[in-house]
C-alpha cells in the first residue's frame, strides 16, 4: 500500500523545476525518482497530472503517493575484485571507485555485494540480512580502497565489536584542495545530519563525537597529500572534518565549495571523484585473534592526480 503526503508551496519558484523542487524538500530521494514518479502519475499539482518542468507558485498542493517500498533480494553478478585477503572467514579487498557496497534505492544491482554474491557462492554472513550479506563496514560509492567482509556470522560478529570498540587501525590517502599551514592536525568536532541538507553531514555540537588525525605527507601544486587516521568512524567524517580545516577532498563536489573552484581555476585539473583512498586497514583476526594489516596500492587515478599536481 502506497503512502500519500501532502506539501503546500508557500512561496513561487518561477525559475525551479518541480523535479529539483521536491528533491531539495526530500534530499534522500533522488531527482531521478522524482522524475519516475511525477511520469508515472504519482505526483499531482492541484489533483492535476504534472510534469518534472511545472514551477511550483505559491498556495498550490503538491500531492505525492509514495509507493510501498520492496525489499528485494540481492543477486549475483559476475564482477571483477581486487582482492588482497581471503580465507574460509573473511576478505579484504580494494575497492575500486565509482562501485557502490550494497543495494539501495537506484542501485538495485552492479554493487559490491552483487560482486561478493558471486565469488563467496552465497558463503557471507547474513548478520546484515538479505540486501547487505556480508557487509561489515562501507566506504563511499567515490571512495576507493580497503574494505572487510565477512564470511560467517561469528566473523561478522567479531569485526563488529572491533569496529565498535575503536580497536581497528583506519588509515586513508587524501589529496586535499590548498596547502596546510601546520604539518599535523587534530580534529575533534562531533558530527551529524545536517539540519537542512539532509544528505549532507555536520559539524554540530549536539552531534556525535568524530576524532580525526591528520597529517601532511607531499605537498603539491595548491594541493598536498595527507594522511589521515580515524579514532571513530562516522558518515563522511574526514571530508567534513577536511572542510572544517579549509582544505576539503579534491574533487568532493558536496563539501568542496569555494576552495575546490579555486583549487581548480589556479590548477587546471578537474578530478574524476573525490580523491579520498581507504589505504590501510588494521584489526584482529576474528578466528585465530592474529593481527592482519592490508594495505591497499593508490588506484590509477589517484596517481596521475598526484602526477599532475607534482611541484616542479
Amino acid at each position: 500500500m502506497s503512502r500519500r503526503e501532502t506539501l503546500r508551496v508557500e512561496e513561487s519558484q518561477p525559475k525551479a523545476r518541480l523535479d529539483k523542487f521536491l528533491q531539495e524538500h526530500f534530499p534522500e530521494t533522488s531527482r531521478g525518482t522524482f522524475q519516475r514518479l511525477i511520469e508515472n502519475g504519482d505526483v499531482r499539482v492541484d489533483d492535476q497530472p504534472t510534469k518534472a518542468t511545472h514551477h511550483p507558485r505559491a498556495g498550490e498542493a503538491i500531492t505525492i503517493d509514495w509507493p510501498e517500498p520492496i525489499a528485494a533480494e540481492a543477486l549475483p553478478e559476475d564482477i571483477p575484485l581486487d582482492i588482497l585477503f581471503e580465507d574460509d572467514h573473511l576478505l579484504v579487498l580494494n575497492k575500486r571507485a565509482g562501485i557502490v557496497v550494497h543495494p539501495a534505492a537506484g542501485h538495485a544491482s552492479g554493487t559490491l555485494v552483487n560482486a561478493l554474491l558471486h565469488h563467496c557462492k552465497g558463503n557471507l554472513s547474513g548478520i546484515g540480512g538479505v540486501a547487505r550479506p556480508g557487509i561489515v563496514h562501507r566506504l563511499d560509492k567515490d571512495t576507493s580502497g580497503c574494505i572487510v567482509v565477512a564470511k560467517n556470522d561469528p566473523a561478522h560478529l567479531a569485526l563488529s565489536a572491533q569496529f565498535a570498540d575503536r580497536t581497528t587501525t583506519k588509515i586513508y590517502h587524501a589529496l586535499v584542495c590548498g596547502q596546510p599551514s601546520k604539518p599535523k592536525y587534530t580534529v575533534k568536532e562531533p558530527l551529524a545530519r545536517h539540519p537542512v541538507h539532509r544528505k549532507k553531514i555536520a559539524i554540530t555540537p549536539n552531534g556525535r563525537e568524530a576524532h580525526t588525525d591528520f597529517r601532511v605527507l607531499e605537498p603539491l601544486q595548491k594541493s598536498a597529500l595527507m594522511e589521515a587516521t580515524l579514532h571513530t568512524g562516522r558518515t563522511h567524517q574526514i571530508r567534513v572534518h577536511l572542510q572544517h580545516l579549509g582544505c576539503p577532498v579534491v574533487g568532493d563536489a558536496v563539501y568542496g565549495g569555494r576552495p575546490a573552484r579555486a583549487f581548480t581555476q589556479a590548477t587546471g585539473y578537474t578530478a574524476p571523484r573525490q580523491m579520498l583512498h581507504a589505504f590501510s586497514l588494521g584489526f584482529d583476526h576474528p578466528a585465530s585473534g592474529e593481527p592482519v594489516k592490508m594495505d591497499a596500492p593508490l588506484p590509477e587515478d589517484f596517481s596521475k592526480a598526484m602526477s599532475f599536481l607534482k611541484i616542479r
